[in-house]
């Protein structure tokens, strides 16, 4: 499935294939690797654009180096969602490695794999694959509207990066 955003330089590609226990994103941003990587791994960042627009997030703990742990919490009106994870590789603008459990389904963990690659001209393609514990926690993950995050929080993602962040 691909699912284009509102900006009309950027679509986002999603793979989730049948029957497998990983999606596939891919979404190019109109900012050097440097930004978006730095987006990812700051936590004053961070807040502002994961996830759906109808949430705001508060970091618990958040050390983004190779060996490092993350946890924060994200609120809208029904309530409050808690994840966390550990960071197993960061490499400056290139690549982050991390686990990534939400504390509602503590035992499904996913292994989230993320790389950046500069496309030159000041843009940058970043490509993550989530794999996780089982096809079925897979599909409940795709089932809870992820979709509908991922592309409110890129497009958020897009509008901080365009001010400079």
């Amino acid at each position: 499935m691909t699912t284009t955003n509102d900006t009309d330089y950027s679509t986002l590609k999603l793979d989730v294939p049948e029957g497998d226990q990983s999606i596939a994103i891919t979404r190019d941003f109109a900012a050097t690797p440097d930004k978006v990587f730095r987006a990812h791994t700051d936590p004053e960042i961070f807040v502002k654009w994961c996830g759906p627009d109808t949430i705001t997030n508060k970091i618990r703990e958040w050390d983004a180096q190779t060996g490092g742990h993350w946890s924060y919490i994200s609120t809208d009106d029904n309530g409050e969602y808690g994840f966390f994870g550990s960071f197993h590789e960061v490499r400056v603008n290139e690549r982050i490695v991390q686990t990534f459990t939400f504390e509602g389904f503590p035992d499904a963990v996913n292994l989230e794999i993320l790389t950046l690659t500069d496309l030159g001209d000041g843009r940058t393609r970043l490509s993550s694959t989530s794999i996780f514990d089982s096809v079925e926690s897979r599909d409940e993950m795709v089932a809870s509207g992820m979709e509908h995050g991922i592309v409110e929080g890129y497009n958020k993602l897009d509008r901080l990066l365009t001010q400079g962040q």
